[in-house]
C-alpha cells in the first residue's frame, strides 16, 4: 500500500463512518474499512442496536462485505482500518479472516470512557471456566469428537 498520507486518508474515512453512525443513530461510534491493493473492498459501521445483532460491529460488517465481494473467507493481502482498537470479538474475526495488518485510531481505553468497556471480556478469558461469569457446562463430548473425526477423515473438506 501507499505511504502514511494515503493510510491517514483511509483512516479519516473510517472515522467519518463512525461519525456518520452517531449522527444517524444506527449503532455505536465505530467505523471500519477493509482495503486490498489500495482499494476499499469492505465498509462497516456499528449496527448492533439498529439490527438487534450483537455481532454487528463495524469490523465484522466490513469483513462480511469484503469476503462477499471477493467470494472467499480468506482476506490475506488485506488491511483493516478501524476508528477504534478492535474488541475481543472483532480481533478474533480479524485473525480468522487472515487480514495482514490492523490500523486503528482510538484505543480500548477511549472506548471504555464512552461506555464500551471490554475489560471484563479480556479478564474472563484469563479465568478458569468454572470461575467465569457465564457458567460453562460440558455435555456429550464423545459425540462431538466423532464429528471431528469425520471431518478429519473427509476428503471433501475445505481447510481454513
Amino acid at each position: 500500500m501507499e505511504g502514511i498520507e494515503e493510510k491517514k486518508k483511509i483512516m479519516q474515512q473510517a472515522i467519518e463512518l463512525a461519525k456518520q453512525n452517531v449522527e444517524e443513530n444506527q449503532g455505536g461510534p465505530f467505523g471500519a474499512l477493509v482495503v486490498k491493493d489500495g482499494q476499499i473492498i469492505g465498509r462497516g459501521m456499528n449496527k448492533v442496536t439498529s439490527t438487534h445483532d450483537p455481532t454487528a460491529h463495524a469490523e465484522i460488517v466490513a469483513i462480511r462485505e469484503a469476503t462477499a465481494k471477493l467470494g472467499t473467507f480468506n482476506l490475506e493481502g488485506c488491511e483493516i482500518f478501524t476508528s477504534c482498537e478492535p474488541c475481543p470479538m472483532c480481533l478474533g474475526a480479524i485473525y480468522w479472516s487472515r487480514i495482514d495488518k490492523i490500523y486503528y485510531a482510538g484505543t480500548k481505553n477511549d472506548a471504555a470512557k464512552a461506555g464500551f468497556d471490554d475489560s471484563m471480556i479480556y479478564n474472563e478469558f484469563c479465568l478458569p471456566k468454572e470461575q467465569r461469569s457465564i457458567p460453562f457446562t460440558q455435555l456429550m463430548r464423545d459425540d462431538s469428537v466423532k464429528v471431528f473425526e469425520k471431518w478429519i477423515a473427509s476428503e471433501n473438506k475445505i481447510p481454513y
